[in-house]
């Protein structure tokens, strides 16, 4: 009996300590198989993401871009904000210093020098002006330019397919651009003489000019001219045409189209219709214009930019482009107030703009 009690005594010790072994070995079980597994997995699912992020940051390079613009009017201030909408798109961060010339040739140049010895990573030019005191300034540093009419005679590039090292762009006139405005005027307002007023300082404008004169051969129309010297001449020389002048035609003059109202008041008080270079200054007043947006061919501008600041391609790789389309724009609050009789085949044509308050 005291055998098998002992016997009994044994087996029931090391029952005891075979259930303590399994209980201690469940509950590690537990933990190490609950939440440490989840930790587990989540650090699995974290780590890459957290990487990335880590080294999207990482390379999250600031580019430094110098804005030089002639003057400020609204077709210049939306073609700026198309080139950053189109950095912004991209992903790109960028940093501007932008500078306004306040329409004096000396002051972009001293702009485009600074931007230079700043070692800016990019220079944005937007206007002729801009673009030619910039290339004078650098033949090194990328120069991407808008808002320029004829980038060749200008002296910007060699030719549109091979604009040269460190320069190209998107010009601000469509080619057909002038020929369809003096084809218009013909139509509707034949026999008339067409009052053009320009700064003679342009090059952009001088080949406008060239191109308007050009145009009329043929037609049942004339031209007189006036030019300005600066933004203050406008209201006189749009005065001097009174009289001679049966339409204005505005081309994409900075000079005069920083001071448009001044035409605009000028041609409600006589009734003589006002044909402007763009859809922006039919907003501000003008009659009508075969005309192209300039956010758009600042958004393009941009796009550029991106190709030329990731690596993917240099200045030389890009060749300038032209806007992609034009269409006619009419104000008609603007041709009531400057007696334009109105002529039904508009309706059809036109795409219809009206008079923007002013901020």
């Amino acid at each position: 009996m005291k055998k098998n009690l002992l016997l009994l005594l044994v087996i029931a010790f090391f029952s005891v300590l075979v259930l303590a072994a399994c209980g201690t070995s469940d509950e590690t079980d537990n933990t190490n198989g609950g939440s440490g597994a989840e930790e587990t997995e989540e650090t699995s699912e974290d780590a890459p993401e957290e990487t990335e992020e880590e080294e999207a940051a990482s390379d999250g390079e600031v580019y430094q871009i110098g804005a030089t613009q002639i003057v400020e009017h609204p077709s210049l201030d939306a073609a700026f904000e198309g080139f950053q909408a189109a950095i912004e798109d991209a992903g790109l961060e960028a940093e501007y210093d932008f500078q306004s010339a306040q329409n004096d040739q000396n002051n972009a140049t001293t702009i485009a020098n600074n931007f230079v010895a700043d070692g800016v990573d990019l220079i944005f030019a937007n206007s002729t002006p801009s673009a030619q005191s910039s290339l004078q300034a650098t033949k090194d540093i990328p120069i991407l330019f808008t808002s320029v009419t004829d980038a060749v005679e200008s002296g910007l590039v060699e030719s549109l397919d091979q604009p040269g090292e460190n320069i190209t762009g998107v010009l601000d006139l469509h080619p057909d651009s002038v020929e369809r405005t003096v084809e218009f005027i013909d139509n509707y307002f034949e026999g008339a003489t067409i009052g053009l007023i320009y700064s003679a300082g342009e090059a952009n404008s001088v080949a406008q000019i060239e191109a308007v004169n050009e145009a009329v051969e043929g037609t049942s129309l004339s031209t007189t001219e006036a030019t300005v010297g600066n933004s203050s001449e406008v209201q006189q020389a749009t005065t001097s045409l009174v009289g001679d002048a049966d339409v204005f035609f505005i081309i994409t003059d900075n000079t005069v189209v920083s001071a448009l109202e001044t035409v605009v008041g000028v041609a409600e008080e006589q009734g003589i219709p006002l044909i402007v270079g763009e859809p922006d200054s039919v907003q501000r007043g003008g009659f009508a214009t075969f005309g192209i947006d300039y956010h758009t061919i600042g958004y393009r501008t941009g796009e550029m930019a991106v190709e030329i600041l990731t690596g993917e391609k240099t200045t030389a790789d890009i060749p300038v482009e032209v806007p992609p389309s034009m269409q006619l724009f009419i104000n008609k609050e603007a041709a009531e107030a400057q007696g334009v009789e109105w002529n039904e085949d508009w309706d059809e044509d036109a795409e219809f703009l009206e008079t923007a308050e002013e901020e």
